[in-house]
């Protein structure tokens, strides 16, 4: 499986009331799985693989506690991939179970991509980083 085009579709960030220190819940899923048409290949295949990735702020430790802010990204990734695998990805699809190997590689390449953005997405918006950021600390010499 190789990765022949990512592309964004939507991009959106809100800060609804940060009322204490948020817990942060991230999603992906996985919206639609379908062939999609690339002149240049020709011994392969290629998939379009649709995506939602959000970051959802809210109350920690409640239940149905109302959303303080999220981040979300909507799109799709391109993937070359070999005629059989194609056919395997295909049918397992159509009953919404996808093997976990191809899942992870797909949520590697989908966090990579989007959280750097959500990070430069919560400062804008005075949302706390969905990343903890390094930290220098000072040591105390005790001579």
């Amino acid at each position: 499986m190789k990765v022949i085009g990512f592309n964004f579709k939507k991009i959106s960030s809100e800060r609804i009331e940060i009322t204490e220190r948020p817990s942060i819940n991230t999603n992906i899923e996985f919206t639609e799985i379908d062939k999609e048409k690339v002149d240049l290949l020709k011994e392969m295949e290629s998939l379009r693989v649709e995506f939602k990735c959000s970051w959802v702020y809210s109350a920690p430790e409640k239940k149905d506690s109302p959303k303080q802010g999220e981040i979300s990204f909507e799109g799709s990734v391109i993937l070359a991939v070999e005629k059989e695998e194609s056919k395997e990805i295909l049918k397992a699809w159509k009953k919404k179970k996808l093997s976990p190997n191809f899942q992870a590689g797909l949520f590697n390449l989908i966090l990579r991509r989007c959280t750097s953005k959500a990070v430069f997405l919560a400062e804008e918006i005075a949302l706390p980083s969905p990343l903890p950021l390094p930290k220098i600390k000072l040591q105390t010499n005790n001579n």
